[in-house]
């Protein structure tokens, strides 16, 4: 399984990925949910509420304005937060599908290798002991010694 952030971050944020959420949505509502959200919740919408909040920073610097601390608190990280979070919140929780993905083919592996019906791991050792067992019960009986 890869680790790899950028791989994640394509399956996170691809029209692919938005098509198939639009699918999964049921009703008008919903759809323009997904629709608010996937674009929200995207890089470029970073990038343009990060212009919208510098486009109201000389405002926010004149003599009657309010500050820079206000302005970046209010209108900067807010804005800007709100996509950025969103964007990161989508690409850990496609990594975590491929964790979750990844742990269920591990678990399934695991669990054939200790199903005695299935060739290799526990059904070897349980075949290679039936010889052994054949093997023994062809040898000749030792007595008992005192």
């Amino acid at each position: 399984m890869e680790h790899n952030t950028s791989l994640h971050m394509k399956k996170a944020v691809s029209i692919a990925s938005f098509r198939n959420d639009l699918k999964k949505a049921d009703g008008f509502n919903a759809k323009i949910a997904v629709m608010l959200t996937n674009l929200v919740g995207s890089m470029w919408c970073a990038y343009a509420f990060t212009l919208l909040a510098l486009a109201g920073l000389p405002d926010a610097l004149s003599p009657k304005g309010t500050g820079f601390v206000p302005w970046f608190a209010q209108t900067f990280l807010q804005l800007v937060l709100l996509s950025v979070i969103m964007v990161g919140q989508s690409v850990q929780s496609t990594a975590a599908d491929a964790r979750a993905a990844q742990t269920f083919e591990d678990t399934e592996f695991i669990k054939n290798q200790v199903n005695e019906h299935t060739d290799g791991g526990i059904r070897s050792i349980l075949d290679r002991l039936d010889r052994l067992d054949a093997i023994e019960a062809n040898l000749p009986k030792r007595r008992a010694t005192k």
